[in-house]
């Protein structure tokens, strides 16, 4: 009644096909290359704006951070400064603290522990700072 499958599995034929695929600590770490990489373009964003010299040493260490994750090659910077205004700081501070908990999760998830405490103190920093610039 039922003509029976000629075809190959889904499944077997990905199994043998040439296409390279990644590991998911491989696809954590360009993960989380990525979460730190846009929060480090916030943080020289907010750092060309507030001045604040703790926003330095944050910016290369989430730099030393990715360039570790992506093998040794270094993040692009932007060294453009734009016009910012405060209630626009305390906007980039609410983002830069959603991309350090995003970026929490997956270091925690790849048991990245430099990563991890490196986003945990940027939630803290950024946390406080918006609320300081929202007063």
């Amino acid at each position: 009644m039922y003509e029976p499958i000629r075809t190959k599995s889904v499944h077997t034929m990905a199994a043998d096909s040439d296409f390279p695929h990644r590991s998911r600590e491989e696809e954590l770490d360009i993960q989380l290359a990525g979460h730190l990489s846009a929060l480090l373009a916030l943080t020289d964003e907010i750092r060309l704006a507030a001045g604040d010299p703790e926003l330095d040493a944050a910016a290369e260490e989430l730099a030393a951070q990715i360039s570790r994750l992506r093998g040794g090659h270094p993040p692009v910077r932007s060294s453009v400064a734009a016009a910012v205004h405060e209630p626009h700081v305390a906007a980039l501070h609410q983002r830069a603290h959603a991309l350090a908990g995003r970026a929490l999760v997956v270091a925690a998830s790849r048991a990245d522990t430099a990563a991890a405490i490196l986003a945990a103190q940027r939630m803290e920093y950024h946390a406080n700072a918006g609320r300081l610039v929202a007063a």
